[in-house]
């Protein structure tokens, strides 16, 4: 997925998204921004930021993005909200980034383009390959203390992971325990927008 400048697109967008602008020089920049010609988005404009917003954090590119909703509009089961939510956070890149294997989902990507993660065992190179309950996410043993894997120890001590993730020092291995549940009033996007977009 080919991004323009990051500080750019997160003003733009109006949310720290990457993981490079969620610092305290973004938010200082966001403060100083000139809003004095700004105008207010229409409610296409509003929706479409908001799925811009989902697509830039999770680095999906707008077809698969698009395929992902339009699936679970198709399948008319549970949630459409909670059910885009799944299919983002359980993208076995994100799962990577979250068990802080990687440090950025960008970091984690390349990781299992290179083939330093596995999932049950057997070595998977696809990050938008789908977790599910009871998988087991590693590193290599080809890959240990190689690259990042240097200083994983160190930086898991300072790491908190999601609920429906666990983590185990000894083997360091991480175990999908549960479906992932988001707080609307946690996330840097809005799903119920994301979903009405893509229903027009």
């Amino acid at each position: 997925m080919i991004i323009g400048p990051k500080y750019k697109l997160a003003r733009r967008l109006g949310a720290a998204v990457f993981e490079k602008t969620q610092t305290q020089k973004f938010n200082a920049s966001k403060e100083k921004k000139n809003v004095k010609f700004s105008r207010p988005k229409s409610a296409y404009g509003a929706q479409l930021n908001e799925k811009q917003k989902a697509r830039f954090m999770y680095g999906v590119g707008e077809k698969q993005f698009k395929n992902y909703v339009n699936d679970i509009l198709a399948k008319k089961t549970g949630d459409p909200q909670l059910k885009l939510f799944e299919a983002l956070e359980t993208r076995l890149d994100n799962v990577v980034c979250r068990a802080g294997f990687g440090r950025t989902r960008r970091e984690a990507r390349q990781l299992i383009s290179h083939g330093h993660i596995s999932v049950n065992g057997k070595r998977v190179t696809i990050p938008s390959y789908k977790t599910n309950k009871n998988d087991v996410i590693a590193q290599r043993k080809q890959s240990e203390g190689k690259g990042v894997f240097a200083t994983f120890d160190e930086r898991f001590k300072d790491l908190t992971i999601p609920s429906w993730l666990s983590f185990n020092k000894e083997s360091k291995e991480v175990t999908v325990i549960g479906v992932p549940q988001h707080n609307q009033g946690e996330l840097m996007f809005d799903l119920s927008s994301i979903i009405e977009y893509y229903r027009r």
